[in-house]
This record gives structure tokens, C-alpha cells and sequence, in this order.
């Protein structure tokens, strides 16, 4: 499975303790497409441009989606930009692909067999890939998912990241979140000063 894939799969298993914001989720997804598209040699970079290769990466509809909506026109695009283009709306589109391909059923609720209830994973091979590599403190994985707000229980490093490329994309991703919530905060004053206005002043 790729990055992606394995990232949603621990997120929606670990759902129950730490729930994930779409939006956060998006963006953590677009990260780790272009960590795989670096690792498979579909994508260089030039200081923090992407520089698309000609070949597309391993089989995977999503990524190759991804490849294929690279900009090919110098000076590129950065990766803040990529994430947040590619990030739009980027988790709805996983979760439909994982029902799909039948990696997500509906969970029936009790009492009434024919009302079909939350999405939730089904057991896999892919599913099990992924918690392997979680159980193993993988770093790209741990890292993703700690921006996220999905904790693991062994540590990790972010920081001695072996390849400088990877760090680069994964502190992209981080500040790309810190971002967001700037971005909530300033919406949800506005929206407060807004209501306040219309209120009008007490009594």
C-alpha cells in the first residue's frame, strides 16, 4: 500500500481516541503522496519546487491521479502550494476509494438490520500491512500521523529523518496545519464579531 493508504487505515482505526478533522486529514494524504512520489522517482525537487518526472509512479489510481496533476511548467509549484491543491477535499476521495475496493463496510446498527451505520475498516491484508508498519514506529507514518493528531505509543524522531527530501515535506505538512487552525481561529472571530453586531447591544 502506499503512504496514503496506510496513514487513512491507522487514522480510522484509531478514530475511537483520536479523532481527525478532514481538512488536517487532507492535507496529511497530499503529504504523503508526494513522499511517494519522490521515493518511486516519479517527482525531484528543486529546493521545495516539484519537478515531475516523465514516468508515473507504481501502480495506484490515486497516486497516479496525483502524478498526473502535477504542474509541468517552470518554475513549478512548491509544496505548500501542492498540498493545499491537491489536498482539497483529497480524504472524501480516499474513503471512497477504500469502499470501493471493498477495504470499508457499512457497520450495521443494533436493532435494525437494514439501516446501514458508519463506515468502518474491513479486515485486510492491507489493513494488517498498515498496523505492522505503525507497531514498528515507521517514521514517515508516525510523523504523518502525529500532525494529525493521532499519537503513537513508541517514539519517534521526526528529526533524524534519513533523507533531507522527506523532512522537508513532512515539516511542509506541519507548518501547512499550523496554517489551517490559523486560518479557523481568524474565521471564527470574525464569525463572533459578525454575530455580535446583529445581536445588538443587551436590553
Amino acid at each position: 500500500m502506499t503512504t496514503a493508504r496506510n496513514l487513512l487505515v491507522i487514522t480510522m482505526d484509531r478514530a475511537g481516541d483520536y479523532p481527525v478533522r478532514p481538512g488536517e486529514l487532507s492535507l496529511a494524504l497530499a503529504g504523503a503522496e508526494l513522499i511517494d512520489l519522490f521515493t518511486s522517482g516519479a517527482v525531484e525537487f528543486r529546493e521545495d519546487r516539484i519537478v515531475p518526472d516523465a514516468h508515473p509512479p507504481v501502480a495506484d489510481e490515486l497516486l497516479e491521479t496525483a502524478h498526473a496533476s502535477l504542474h509541468r511548467v517552470e518554475p513549478y509549484e512548491s509544496i505548500g502550494d501542492w498540498l493545499w491543491r491537491r489536498g482539497e477535499a483529497l480524504a472524501g476521495a480516499y474513503v471512497a476509494a477504500f469502499e470501493a475496493e471493498g477495504l470499508l463496510t457499512r457497520q450495521r446498527h443494533r436493532g435494525h438490520p437494514f439501516q446501514a451505520g458508519d463506515l468502518v475498516l474491513a479486515d485486510s491484508a492491507d489493513r494488517q500491512r498498515a498496523r505492522d508498519l505503525w507497531s514498528s514506529a515507521d517514521p514517515v507514518l508516525t510523523t504523518l500521523a502525529d500532525t494529525v493528531g493521532v499519537r503513537s505509543e513508541r517514539a519517534h524522531d521526526a528529526s533524524a529523518m534519513a533523507d533531507d527530501t522527506v523532512a522537508l515535506i513532512l515539516a511542509t505538512v506541519s507548518d501547512a496545519m499550523l496554517e489551517l487552525e490559523a486560518e479557523r481561529q481568524r474565521r471564527d472571530i470574525e464569525q463572533q464579531a459578525f454575530d455580535n453586531v446583529w445581536r445588538g447591544p443587551a436590553g
